[in-house]
Order: C-alpha cells, then structure tokens, then sequence
C-alpha cells in the first residue's frame, strides 16, 4: 500500500477539563473549538488527513461530523495529568495498524481557536525547508521579564534602563501548532525533536485556558464575524 500523501493531522481532545467544564465542545463564533481545529486543518495545502484522538462520545460525533477520523483515547491517558505526547503517540500506534503512516505529523490544539489554514502551512515549511525534526508557532515578544526574586531574565536592573526595542529578540510559544517528523517524533517522545524550528506568526490569538480567556475568544471572534 502506498504511504498518503499530505501530513496527517492529530487533534488531541479529552471529554475532562477541570477549569473549564467540557471545554473542548465550547463554542467561539457559534463553533465548538475541536470543530475549529478541524476546519483549520482541513483548509491547509498541507494536510492530508485529519484525526481526532478523545474519550468523549460528544466529541467524537463532533469530529466525524466535521469530516475527521476519529480514534479512541484509552482512560489511561486520558486524566489531567497525561501528556498531549502520550495521546498523540497512541494515536499513531493505533493509525499504523491500519496501514503505512503519512512522514509528518501536525499537532494542533482546541485551545488555540484561531489557527488557520496558512499558519499550519507556514510551521509545515519550516520542517520541509531548514532540515528540522520539528517546527512549531511563536510570536514576538517585547516585554521586560522579571524573576519572583527581582531579577531580570531578559535585562538588566543595575543597568540604564534599556529601550524595548533594544532588548534581544524574544519569542512567545503560541501552543497552537507543531510540526514533526513522525519517524523523529516516535524515537524521541517529545514535539520538540531536535534539530528544531520556531516559526513566527505576526497574527495569533489568545489560547485558552480559563473561562476569561474563552469569554476574551468569543468576544475577539464576534468583532472579526466569525
């Protein structure tokens, strides 16, 4: 059987989520977020396939609605303490038996709602470009970061107060997307297998991880009308 062309797509999306309840069918601009991870994924040049691991019945019928596979996620690694690498290994264990297993994998996460079809493509390219094992979103960051003790992390307090734009260039992991080579990916059990890329996206919006931050998304998503 020939390998599928086009990068295979996981979405990881768990039923439990103790700060906000069933989460991950929340809705931003009237669509729950793993139906717009999905729609991110399908309008991207470089996806393939797009497959959904979760232990939630709801979800899963929200997945294969929107055009998705969808794979069991076992109990097991399915609590508050397992790792997105677990599901996303399982997955691919699973995916394997039914046959050969596309060379890339894109990692996406619901937290992220607005991740497009172009940004999963521009992480996608810095894997096919540079060499990498790995490539994943960030964003620019400008601020001053400080340590609880009062030392600096990126400046100097003893020194003339620098410009901000004189700081060295930093950047913020978005949480949003990765990419991987999946034969890396397998050997090494982490998203970042080196060598690795940041990608940076000038446009992102927040992730979300509390009920202020998905009232923040709705608020962003009705503005933009979507």
């Amino acid at each position: 059987m020939a390998v599928p062309r086009g990068a295979l797509a996981l979405i990881p999306a768990r039923g439990g989520s103790k700060g906000i309840p069933g989460k991950n069918l929340q809705t931003v601009g009237g669509v729950p977020l793993v139906c717009r991870s999905i729609r991110a994924a399908l309008a991207s040049n470089g996806v393939g396939r797009v497959v959904v691991s979760t232990d939630d019945e709801a979800i899963a019928a929200a997945a294969e609605t929107e055009g998705a596979e969808v794979i069991q996620r076992p109990a097991e690694i399915a609590g508050d303490t397992a790792s997105s690498e677990s599901a996303l290994l399982h997955a691919l264990d699973v995916l394997e038996q039914q046959g050969p297993l596309e060379t890339e994998l894109v990692f996406l996460q619901c937290t992220s709602p607005f991740t497009t079809g172009a940004q999963i493509d521009a992480v996608l390219a810095a894997l096919h470009g540079k060499g990498s094992n790995s490539s994943f979103s960030v964003t620019p960051w400008h601020g001053f970061l400080w340590r609880a003790d009062g030392r600096g992390i990126n400046h100097d307090p003893g020194l003339p107060r620098q410009r901000r734009q004189d700081l060295e260039p930093a950047f913020l992991e978005t949480g949003a997307i990765y990419a991987m080579a999946i034969t890396a990916f397998r050997r090494c059990g982490s998203r970042f297998c080196p060598p690795t890329s940041p990608v940076v996206l000038q446009e992102v919006g927040p992730e979300i991880d509390t009920p202020e931050d998905l009232a923040l998304c709705r608020s962003i998503a009705a503005q933009k009308g979507e």
